[in-house]
């Protein structure tokens, strides 16, 4: 048997030089999946795969649009979009500004969160807002919309986890 290990040894190892070590994973940036961003930019190009080789599927022209990211590849990010599209944006085109979109219908921004509180602004479908809380608890989030400040329910926009607060 030792024998034979000396004999096959040398073979082996120059086998095993040979095969190539095992790809490195790909580097993510650590933040948490899946998690609301905006585009930071007015052209953006959605891709169907992580890299400028694959095809432009569709290019975004509204800069501050709220996505959520679902997945990373290197620099790459998977997107999904208020009304489920999803494709691939590299990160810079990403920022990490809080906004939220009106999906339909028109929702009133109050100036208190409460039912019962002065209407400030009656928001229409495809509106883009700037979140800027969101209070542990509490079913309203303050946004502002052309320098106007005001209150609307979470389930008026998209752009925010059932239960998620920013303070």
């Amino acid at each position: 048997m030792v024998k034979l290990l000396r004999r096959f040894l040398p073979a082996v190892l120059a086998v095993l030089v040979l095969i190539p070590a095992p790809l490195a994973a790909a580097e993510t940036s650590g933040l948490p999946l899946p998690r609301f961003v905006s585009l930071r930019s007015d052209e953006v190009n959605l891709r169907s795969g992580p890299g400028v080789r694959y095809p432009v599927e569709w290019v975004y022209t509204r800069r501050d649009l709220p996505v959520e990211v679902i997945a990373e590849f290197d620099a790459w990010r998977k997107i999904r979009d208020w009304q489920g599209t999803e494709g691939w944006v590299h990160q810079s085109m990403l920022s990490a500004r809080r906004m939220v979109v009106i999906p339909s219908g028109r929702k009133t921004m109050r100036a208190d969160p409460d039912d019962h509180a002065a209407p400030v602004a009656v928001l229409g479908a495809n509106v883009v807002a700037r979140l800027l809380s969101c209070p542990r608890d509490k079913i309203y989030c303050k946004v502002e919309v052309s320098h106007i400040e005001g209150w609307l329910k979470r389930d008026d926009f998209w752009g925010v986890y059932p239960g998620e607060y920013l303070e």
